[in-house]
């Protein structure tokens, strides 16, 4: 039997066990007499019964002598007492908590977890309080509690782990979830000993090659090769478009279009072409129509569609496409962010522009450039390209996570934000930091709270505004700027540091590629020493009544995701919009449609007989005879079914804007409609054990009622 003697403040505790089972627990007081110290009013409770009895202290004396006598703690009373009876002990290191529930629980010192300044407590007893002390926060769902453990077991300290959810207690560094080590430079190639033009080689300013430079000229990139290049942000994938695109054209092989998908991002890459290769090569840029004609969203600037290199939105060369002009003498194609692929809204649009180019330049080379794609041995088979990868990142990125609650974020914010900047990095710049928010309302409440030096940064502002915005985080005169997830592939900004205000664009979570593609904006080689990644996770939180995962849930899925395979997937509405555009880029002719056709990564509907009962088109022989409303279809990107909804309405008023909002508001009901018909097949494909069991539950709640 063993004896673990506990002093408190007004006794001693003494546990009797054998192996783990505690079988009596004694309390006594000690008193000084003359003869030394003894004791008095021994009280033993045995097993598990309510009360204590008291017993003769001689007792004690013979239930130490039978067992092995530890004490938790030293104490000189107890141990002059133990010494004069000559009874051995020794000391022992034991679980607190353990003890407070009768239970035995030896420290190991590399098991133990810290608890407070000085106190160890078992790995069992440090979880509950743990769990304790997140009660405050709500429901914190089960992959953000493996975590919290996880977080346990690597830093034994329940104060470091709390610290990762008590930001104004904590250093950043107790939050830190991984980090993804910047791989060596590699020795590459000097430019000047590649087969490229003089002229280009003078004003490109690169010596040398970067590893995913050399590895796509390797690949075949100067001798035509159509590439798929997936590396990293910032480890110079452009410059691979720009050696292909200017040596084609300056050894008269054709001009480059380089599309890129949003018009802010344009407008970066066709200063810095016009800056640098404005020389040797006439720059023009071709973006969308705007919908709102305010002048300062015309932003100046050369858009001759026949000059040497067009730098473009998809859906402005897309347009031109869709209202019969061709587009000659193309002998380059740079898709950027070619990712857009598996995009909701856009996907579609972008697999049958490139479809369309193909077809529109048969002889052109094609180069496709993304920072995040799953499965892209797949992608580079559907587009009939060799794949070009490198996983390493130029700079080494740390990746942090902390659970707070809504209103801890913004001051968290600030205090991150104003910790960077005070940094200078080895090049000489500041660093600077890209907040993401789901909202553009959002972005002016954070930028304002954060005070001067930050500044928003979204879709709603005029093209003056946001460039102001760019102008000034470039010469490092803003610390921050907080924008959309909504803009993540257009935000071009030479940031250390990425904050997550949210993990949602609108009310929809993050796509796993999505947040690697923002959490790539962190690091630049050319400025920083270090990338920095923070998520800040709210448990429980939300931004839709219909999702069934919270904030911290989706934190620990993007975290730990992988991507999964780019398709476009079509529904009737986008294969009826793709087919009226591909007959009118294909003159009509079916055998041209189902060549550019078999260019598309994705799968479309069969929607030639609906358009024919329609009568939005007729066929004759080989022949698509399109409408003009078949046409109206293609140069405005719409579907069979909303061109039904607007003639319908035309028949009804006359009034434009209340045709809008007519428009606007069926959107939401068609989405609901969708979400809810989405729901039900879900439900109809379940396996029949799973019917039946929602059956059953159906029939027990009817019962109960």
């Amino acid at each position: 039997m063993k004896a673990i003697v506990q002093p408190t403040k007004k006794y001693y505790r003494i546990l009797f066990y054998e192996t783990h089972h505690v079988n009596a627990t004694a309390i006594i007081d000690l008193v000084d007499t003359p003869k030394g110290i003894r004791p008095s009013h021994y009280r033993m409770r045995r097993g598990t019964s309510a009360g204590y009895k008291n017993l003769p202290t001689r007792d004690l004396v013979i239930h130490l002598r039978r067992a092995k006598v530890r004490l938790t703690t030293p104490d000189g009373p107890f141990e002059a007492f133990l010494h004069d009876l000559q009874i051995p002990f020794s000391y022992v290191e034991l679980c607190r908590f353990c003890l407070m529930e009768d239970r035995i629980a030896e420290l190991d010192p590399s098991q133990a977890i810290s608890y407070g300044k000085d106190e160890m407590i078992c790995l069992p007893c440090a979880r509950k309080e743990l769990r304790r002390e997140l009660a405050h926060m709500g429901r914190l769902g089960r992959n953000a509690l493996s975590h919290l453990d996880e977080l346990l077991d690597k830093y034994r300290s329940i104060d470091r782990v709390l610290a990762t959810i008590e930001p104004d207690e904590h250093s950043i560094d107790h939050t830190l979830y991984d980090r993804l080590i910047a791989h060596p430079v590699l020795d590459t190639s000097r430019l000047e000993e590649l087969p490229l033009p003089r002229q280009f080689v003078d004003l490109a300013n690169v010596e040398s090659l970067m590893p995913v430079q050399q590895i796509a000229v390797e690949a075949g990139l100067l001798y035509g090769k159509d590439l798929l290049v997936v590396a990293a942000t910032a480890s110079g994938k452009t410059f691979i478009g720009e050696m292909a695109g200017f040596k084609n054209l300056l050894e008269k092989r054709g001009r480059m279009i380089f599309l890129v998908p949003l018009v802010a991002l344009a407008f970066q890459k066709y200063d810095r072409f016009a800056k640098r290769y404005g020389k040797i090569a006439e720059i023009s840029i071709i973006t969308g129509t705007s919908r709102i004609q305010v002048s300062d969203n015309r932003r100046p600037g050369n858009r001759d569609r026949r000059a040497s290199i067009i730098i473009a939105t998809y859906e402005g060369v897309d347009h031109l496409l869709r209202c019969g002009t061709q587009l000659h003498d193309i002998g380059t194609v740079v898709i950027d962010e070619v990712q857009m692929l598996e995009d909701k809204e856009r996907g579609h649009r972008l697999d049958g522009l490139i479809a369309r180019l193909k077809f529109n330049s048969p002889k052109a080379q094609f180069l496709y450039l993304s920072a995040t794609i799953g499965l892209p041995n797949l992608l580079a088979k559907k587009l009939s390209c060799e794949l070009v990868r490198y996983d390493n990142r130029p700079v080494t990125l740390e990746r942090y996570l902390i659970f707070l609650e809504r209103q801890q974020k913004i001051p968290t914010e600030k205090k991150l934000v104003q910790d960077e900047y005070t940094k200078v990095s080895t090049k000489g710049f500041h660093n600077q930091t890209i907040v993401f928010t789901n909202s553009r309302a959002r972005c002016h409440v954070i930028a304002d709270k954060l005070g001067e030096g930050v500044a928003p940064y979204h879709a709603g502002l005029t093209q003056e505004e946001r460039r102001l915005v760019e102008d000034k985080f470039e010469k490092g005169q803003l610390k921050a700027v907080v924008t959309t997830a909504a803009l993540a592939a257009g935000v071009d900004f030479p940031a250390s540091q990425v904050i997550f205000d949210s993990l949602a664009m609108g009310i929809e979570w993050l796509t796993v590629q999505e947040f690697q593609q923002m959490s790539g904006r962190a690091g630049r080689p050319d400025y920083h020493d270090l990338g920095k990644v923070v998520i800040l996770a709210e448990p429980g939180g939300s931004y839709s009544r219909s999702s069934r995962m919270t904030e911290e849930e989706v934190a620990m899925g993007l975290l730990k995701g992988e991507m999964g395979e780019v398709a476009p997937v079509y529904t009737l509405e986008q294969s009826s919009e793709i087919y009226a555009s591909n007959a009118v880029v294909a003159g009509g002719d079916r055998s041209a449609m189902l060549k550019i056709e078999a260019n598309l990564v994705g799968e479309p509907e069969p929607v030639e007989d609906l358009l024919l009962q329609r009568h939005l088109i007729s066929r004759e022989g080989g022949t698509i005879h399109l409408t003009p409303l078949s046409r109206l279809m293609a140069e405005h990107f719409i579907g069979v079914d909303r061109l039904t909804r607007i003639m319908d309405l035309v028949k009804e008023t006359k009034d434009p804007l209340e045709i809008l909002a007519e428009l606007d508001c069926a959107t939401d009901e068609e989405a609901s409609l969708l979400q809810r018909q989405k729901n039900r097949s879900e439900e109809l494909r379940g396996t029949p054990a799973e019917i039946g069991k929602k059956k059953s539950r159906k029939r027990h709640r009817s019962s109960s009622r």
